[in-house]
């Protein structure tokens, strides 16, 4: 004899309803997106441009940034305000069809305080990031050939080194930086990690331990940031994602606050950007 299946009651259903929407957003979306919004390339807020006439308007001016899984890979880009230039001819030095610009992508896998860095690669200053927010990723993104990166990090990122990422391609086209990278060396981006964007600018004679990257000085020169430090205290770093990284207007402010210093009492903080926190 036939004997049909009980209903499911309600508390059951809705049981159910909720763990496959737990599931879902577990899943990686295909593309994730950060927006910031424009003219606050300037730090702190008093960071300003060298000088010379190759630094243009917007060089350094974070628009939006592009995480897409493809596969076997990921591609990252990074699209700024201006046109992306190549002043110096990199093509000279074997480089990637840019000069100017030097991103670093940091990333926090598991938001778990005491696992990964709070202190960023050297070259960026007196920056750091907070113990339940330490990176434990980061992806370069320069126009140096990858011969000369990995000799930087492998001499001076000391600890830091087998957590950096070299794209295995980086271009330029229009006013976007392009990075694919091996999903084998990131894993599976997840809607709970944590991202980080720090625009520098690229150094082909860096200071002393520094990698590849710009300072910020007191005073601008011709080839040096102006509205920061001398002893390097400050954060030496152009713009950063801040707040729910959507491109409000709000978020210049939030930037300012954050890497906001003080030389020998106030360290400046970059924060992570968590999309699952903003769901």
């Amino acid at each position: 004899m036939h004997v049909p299946a009980r209903p499911i009651s309600w508390f059951v259903a809705a049981a159910l309803i909720g763990l496959a929407a737990i599931a879902w957003a577990d899943q990686p979306k295909k593309t994730l997106v950060f927006d910031d919004p424009k003219g606050d390339d300037n730090g702190p807020g008093t960071y300003v441009y060298p000088t010379d006439a190759a630094y243009a308007p917007g060089s350094f001016d974070l628009r939006k940034v592009e995480i897409e899984d493809k596969g076997d890979n990921i591609e990252i880009r990074v699209t700024l305000a201006s046109r992306i230039s190549d002043p110096w001819t990199s093509k000279d030095w074997d480089g990637n069809g840019f000069s100017l610009q030097f991103v670093q992508i940091y990333i926090d896998t598991d938001h778990k305080k005491g696992s990964g860095f709070t202190t960023v690669l050297p070259g960026l200053g007196g920056l750091q990031v907070a113990e339940d927010e330490a990176w434990d990723k980061v992806v370069l993104i320069s126009p140096q050939p990858k011969s000369r990166l990995s000799a930087e990090v492998r001499y001076k990122a000391g600890k830091m080194k087998d957590a950096v990422i070299i794209p295995l391609k980086t271009s330029a086209r229009g006013k976007t930086l392009i990075a694919r990278i091996p999903k084998q060396a990131l894993g599976q981006p997840a809607q709970s990690w944590g991202w980080q964007v720090a625009m520098q600018s690229n150094e082909g004679y860096p200071v002393g331990g520094d990698i590849l990257s710009r300072p910020v000085n007191e005073v601008r020169g011709e080839h040096r940031f102006g509205g920061g430090d001398d002893t390097a205290c400050d954060p030496q770093v152009l713009d950063i994602l801040a707040g729910a990284a959507k491109g409000e207007a709000t978020e210049i402010g939030a930037q300012h606050k954050a890497l906001a210093w003080k030389c020998g009492s106030q360290i400046a903080r970059m924060p992570m950007i968590y999309p699952a926190a903003a769901r």
